[in-house]
């Protein structure tokens, strides 16, 4: 059953998440590198509250990361989308891939997808990508996307240690970037 939007990309299907993708979530949160800036990885009873909270979050929200879908295979790929959790420094396009995807443009494809999804439909002013300055391939991602670094913030319990830059880019911004990036 799909409570929410699809959108559909050249390779990639996102949709809210379902019960049968949780396996794959599970599995991606007990890689250690792919999680090691996305909370660290974790064993499967907490990958399970993880995963209800970014269902749920589409209900309570009306919005939240999407499961990622290789169109392909049918293969879920990861997650990424719009996200706010009570307290966060501001509406986030947030992205993680699975270790078996990395690599290959997934992430910016669909983050290209969500940002759109944001701007358009959800009227954010603002995208915004929370990232530890020492994780290189997410800052590179954003800046692909057109963001800069707008610098430190602080995320709430129980990230409030996390070392997290701002990276920023307009509505505005967006629209003149993205008629270049993506068919």
């Amino acid at each position: 059953m799909l409570n929410g939007p699809l959108l559909v990309t050249e390779r990639l299907i996102l949709r809210p998440p379902a019960a049968e993708d949780f396996e794959a979530y599970a599995a991606m949160c007990a890689e250690t590198e792919t999680m090691t800036f996305i909370g660290g990885a974790c064993g499967r009873s907490q990958a399970w509250r993880q995963w209800c909270t970014l269902a749920g979050a589409w209900h309570i929200r009306g919005f939240s990361v999407f499961s990622v879908i290789e169109r392909a295979s049918g293969e879920w790929v990861g997650r990424l989308g719009p996200w706010e959790p009570d307290g966060w420094p501001a509406p986030e396009i947030a992205y993680g891939v699975r270790a078996k995807f990395a690599g290959k443009g997934y992430a910016f494809e669909g983050s290209v997808a969500a940002c759109d999804f944001a701007v358009e439909f959800l009227k954010w002013p603002e995208l915004m990508h929370c990232i530890d300055p020492d994780n290189i391939r997410s800052q590179a991602l954003a800046q692909r996307l057109g963001a800069t670094n707008s610098g430190p913030t602080r995320l709430p319990d129980p990230f409030e240690s996390a070392r997290v830059d701002a990276w920023t880019l307009s509505a505005d911004a967006w629209r003149a970037r993205r008629k270049g990036l993506l068919p």
